[in-house]
């Protein structure tokens, strides 16, 4: 494995990455396959943020996992700093996830409740062997002190004294210990409260200036990944749909499904009309996923071409790629219009 990556090749580049769950039924006999992540390709730039957005059961969170190789894909390759982790084991593979780190969801879930917080943001420095007893201390002193907290205040902490925001903040610095290239955060943000939320995403944005950190940022919430992404990419049932520069997919989104989250997000502004909605039901269950474009049974725009052929991505604008056959660039389809269904089993769910 190289030890750096130049400025101009990407630091994370991910090909075909497929990832499928095999789920039982009763007496233990097949009952399907999870399609969770299907063929999806993507590249991170060093210093880069890329956000992922979609609604729940689209895959973000299998396609982080994925990444990391926990658990490994069924196809694809997932190329870090030089090397595809997909055939790593052992020793190489756990050099490598020491440069990729995760920041989970839920930070009370993700700290050990009986440790202190000295102990658990000290816990990757021993694992792998980083420095002795008194450099590690100072070492997280260090680390507590770049998050914003105080090391003779908190160190001594268990987790229950410690607010969401601050358990966060612990969870980051214990991520950021072995100064990795890459953190990959999975709603990092979404169980804090809107003021804790801008505390923490000013703390991401100041750890990429000053570490030359990059990110992989999930989240449901498209106005929020926008504030912290240079580059947006809007997942659905396994797939992307669209992925362009973050300004871009806001102020002018292309694909149908971009332009719904968009306009189900309450407006700010006194007196603003809120748009009318635009999509409908829940997202079919990817274990029988739509023919062609898999958005298309919830599509006000479809056609017959959308059960008939899958759309590939093409690029409508610099950097801006969306896979849709009436991408909104277009004025709507008039004729052979297919009306949106839902085709959700009532048992079955999309799972994320």
């Amino acid at each position: 494995m190289s030890a750096q990556t130049s400025a101009t090749e990407p630091l994370l580049s991910v090909r075909d990455l497929v990832q499928e769950f095999v789920v039982r039924g009763a007496g233990g006999a097949k009952g399907g396959v999870v399609q969770a992540v299907s063929g999806v390709s993507f590249d991170i730039m060093p210093g880069e943020t890329l956000g992922i957005v979609g609604e729940t059961g689209s895959g973000k969170s299998t396609l982080a996992r994925a990444v990391l190789q926990a658990p490994r894909p069924k196809s694809g390759s997932v190329t870090f700093r030089g090397a595809d982790l997909t055939t790593l084991r052992g020793g190489p593979l756990l050099q490598a996830r020491r440069h990729m780190q995760f920041v989970w969801q839920d930070p009370f879930g993700s700290l050990d409740p009986k440790w202190k917080v000295r102990a658990i943001v000290e816990e990757p420095l021993v694992a792998y062997r980083d420095g002795d007893r008194a450099a590690r201390r100072k070492r997280v002193d260090e680390l507590l002190n770049l998050v914003g907290l105080d090391p003779d205040r908190y160190a001594g902490r268990h987790p229950r004294e410690l607010s969401g925001g601050q358990a966060q903040r612990v969870a980051i610095a214990r991520a950021v210990a072995l100064n990795p290239s890459l953190l990959i955060c999975d709603e990092a943000v979404s169980s804090l409260d809107v003021l804790i939320q801008a505390q923490v995403l000013n703390l991401f944005e100041r750890l990429r200036r000053e570490l030359g950190l990059s990110y992989l940022f999930i989240a449901h919430d498209l106005a929020l990944v926008k504030q912290v992404s240079d580059r947006v990419g809007v997942m659905y049932l396994g797939k992307f749909c669209e992925v362009g520069p973050g300004e871009s997919v806001y102020k002018q989104p292309l694909h149908p499904y971009t332009k719904a989250l968009l306009d189900s997000i309450p407006s700010t502004e006194p007196g603003a009309a809120r748009a009318a909605a635009t999509l409908t039901g829940e997202p079919p269950s990817p274990i029988s996923p739509p023919s062609g474009c898999r958005f298309r049974t919830r599509c006000p725009r479809a056609q017959e071409v959308c059960a008939s052929e899958v759309p590939l991505p093409r690029e409508l604008g610099p950097g801006h790629l969306v896979a849709c056959h009436f991408p909104l660039t277009q004025s709507a389809p008039a004729s052979q219009a297919m009306a949106p269904q839902d085709t959700t089993p009532a048992t079955a769910k999309a799972q994320r």
